[in-house]
């Protein structure tokens, strides 16, 4: 009855998924941090942060700021936007303003009006300058002009 396999068990609480919803319909006015998953099909005007993945649906609109890891877009955003990971941009996404992100991937008929910078791994171009052609010997040189003649 008393047994302390119960002590070892975590609490409902715990074990529920960390997803945070703003339902269509709802407008939220103000920061929003959390350490779960976001999925917006309501509004939000403020600052959004998260590690967890952020779902824009259809309906759903932000407009400010938005921290993060990886975001999924369906619906509008406008503001700034910075994500460690991958932007997906649907067909029906509308994105505006200013993004910094790791990878984006947009299907055709996405519309994506902003100043956007890719972090990541950069190639110094100067260090990897192209090297000139290494010069032929003239006996390469005879041998192509005879192939040229025959």
């Amino acid at each position: 009855m008393f047994s302390e396999n119960k002590k070892d068990r975590p609490s409902s609480i715990e074990s529920t998924s960390n997803q945070n919803i703003i339902a269509q319909g709802t407008k939220v006015i103000g920061d929003l941090v959390s350490e779960g998953d976001f999925r917006i099909d309501g509004h939000v005007e403020g600052n959004l942060r998260s590690p967890g993945k952020i779902v824009v649906g259809k309906t759903g609109l932000i407009k400010g700021t938005l921290v993060g890891t990886d975001a999924y877009f369906e619906g509008k955003f406008s503001g700034k936007l910075s994500l460690s990971g991958t932007l997906t941009l649907k067909s029906s996404a509308h994105i505006e303003g200013e993004v910094v992100l790791g990878k984006l991937a947009v299907e055709p008929g996405a519309t994506f009006n902003v100043n956007c910078t890719m972090k990541g791994a950069v190639k110094d171009f100067s260090k990897n300058e192209r090297q000139p052609a290494p010069a032929t010997t003239p006996e390469a040189g005879k041998r192509e002009g005879s192939e040229k003649t025959a």
